[in-house]
């Protein structure tokens, strides 16, 4: 665990110091998991037939609005923690917010860019998907350098202990206290996941499924992770049994089970239509 990687005095043009500056673990791994996860797209976009350039430049907007909804979404889970500390909200590059917060966020703004630039929604959605989670995991490992996003308290083997007086004072993190690394669990299960999807990508279907997948795998990841996580606030329901996250995971996991089976129908409807018309005899003169 190390929330700050650099810590080196900083001065103003005039050669007055203004400070330190501090280079944060979870700053820097954000930006490792932008640059990674741009790279898989634009390889995935060739590989697909699709302007490479333009769909990179929609996967930056995805990006911008996935960091700016995660927060959102945290700031209104954790309303009352923010309300007093108001100047907290603005610190993305020392811990993150709610995932799914940025995946809502993205996913309007990648709809948006679609129709606007005229591009195919299903199969672009099938290019983003390998780099949105290889992101998430890369943004885990920051995660867990940062002490943000901690498990619950545990006597397993490879619990972990945090013991960084900055990371307590900065998110809160527990101190000398066994717990899951439940960031390491979630980075580990995200990286599987983008193995798979890579594999699936050529073999899919139809348009769609990889992008689906990705969906349903990381609710299931995501839904089973909550139980060991051990930071608060995260959203009580049904009596404190289940967080938000689990709730929009449910949510995601049946609305995959709904569109799958509709898409892939219509697909196939439009693929026998598109057959049938190129076999069709040409009246001739």
């Amino acid at each position: 665990m190390h929330p700050r990687l650099l810590t080196v005095p900083a001065f103003d043009l005039l050669g007055r110091s203004v400070g330190p500056f501090t280079l944060h673990a979870y700053g820097f791994l954000l930006a490792v998991a932008f640059l990674a996860g741009l790279w898989v797209v634009s390889r995935q976009a060739k590989r697909a037939g699709l302007d490479a350039g333009r769909v990179t430049d929609m996967a930056v907007w995805v990006l911008i609005a996935g960091l700016v909804g995660a927060k959102v979404l945290l700031v209104a889970v954790d309303w009352a923690y923010f309300g007093r500390n108001p100047r907290e909200i603005l610190s993305i590059f020392q811990s993150g917010g709610v995932f799914y917060g940025g995946l809502i966020g993205g996913i309007l703004v990648a709809w948006w860019y679609a129709r606007r630039y005229h591009l195919p929604g299903w199969q672009t959605a099938d290019v983003l998907a390998p780099g949105v989670v290889l992101g998430q995991a890369i943004g885990r490992l920051g995660c867990f350098a940062a002490g943000c996003c901690w498990g619950k308290a545990t006597q397993v083997p490879w619990a972990v202990t945090f013991t960084d007086v900055y990371a307590a004072r900065a998110v809160g993190t527990p101190m000398d206290m066994a717990v899951h690394p439940s960031q390491l669990y979630e980075a580990f299960g995200a990286f599987l996941i983008f193995l798979f999807l890579l594999w699936l990508a050529p073999r899919k279907g139809f348009h769609g499924q990889v992008a689906l997948a990705y969906v349903a795998l990381y609710s299931m990841v995501r839904f089973g992770l909550e139980f060991l996580r051990g930071d608060p606030d995260r959203g009580a329901w049904l009596g404190g049994s289940v967080s938000t996250s689990q709730i929009i995971a449910a949510v995601l996991l049946l609305g995959v089970a709904v569109l799958l089976p509709r898409i892939r129908k219509a697909q196939s409807i439009a693929g026998a239509a598109s057959a049938k018309g190129h076999d069709a005899p040409r009246p001739t003169a």
